[in-house]
Formats: C-alpha cells, sequence, structure tokens
C-alpha cells in the first residue's frame, strides 16, 4: 500500500472502492464526533463493524482518536497551565477530524497521527 503524505496522519488506499453509502457512513463516523464525542463512533462502530471493513476502520480510528482526545484533555485539567491550553487541543482535534472526513470522502482509510490504539482490529 502506497502511503500519501501530503496531509498530517496516514491516508491509505482501500482494497476495494468503498460504495457511497460506505462513504457517507465514514464520514459521519468522524464529523459526528463534534456534536457527540465519543459516542457517534462508538455506536456507528458497534452496528457497522459486520457489515464493511471500510466503515469498521474508519469509526474504529475515530473512536481512538476521540479517546485519546478524552485522555489528553483529562490529563490537562489536572494542572493551572494544561486548563489554558486545553483550547489549542480542541483545535487541533478539529483540524484532524475535518481532514479525517475528507479523506473518508475521498474512499481513502485514514489514521490519524495521535492517537492510541486502544480499540485493535
Amino acid at each position: 500500500m502506497e502511503t500519501l503524505n501530503t496531509l498530517p496522519g496516514n491516508q491509505l488506499p482501500p482494497n476495494y472502492v468503498p460504495t457511497s453509502d460506505e462513504k457517507t457512513m465514514a464520514i459521519l463516523s468522524h464529523i459526528l464526533t463534534i456534536v457527540a464525542p465519543i459516542i457517534a463512533p462508538l455506536i456507528i462502530y458497534l452496528i457497522k463493524k459486520d457489515e464493511s471493513k471500510y466503515i469498521e476502520s474508519h469509526a474504529r480510528e475515530s473512536l481512538n482518536f476521540q479517546l485519546t482526545m478524552m485522555i489528553v484533555v483529562i490529563g490537562l485539567f489536572i494542572t493551572i497551565i494544561g486548563i489554558l491550553l486545553v483550547w489549542i487541543v480542541g483545535i487541533v482535534a478539529l483540524v484532524f477530524v475535518i481532514i479525517a472526513t475528507i479523506s473518508a470522502s475521498e474512499g481513502k482509510l485514514y489514521k490519524y497521527p495521535f492517537s492510541f490504539r486502544i480499540i485493535k482490529p
């Protein structure tokens, strides 16, 4: 597989061409995290993991990234300086979510660059 390094994170072509429904669900697994950070990708992952490897991959990556961001934010709230830096984490997370959403819409698999792999395939 060829890795494209034009944007942060890894964008990989899937083993097959995803359908438009698969792309839509993959996009939703990323973009809905703006409203429901952990719940949205978790629900999509649990419902669609057996139906499509493409959706499963995107939902799992999104869920892992949101769990990572939750851990980082909780860690930052422990310190006074960290409380002042939480907004930077929010902006960085939003940028990565947008990049992942664009990758999903283009039919590519996306791996977030700063993410613990808590949920494994």
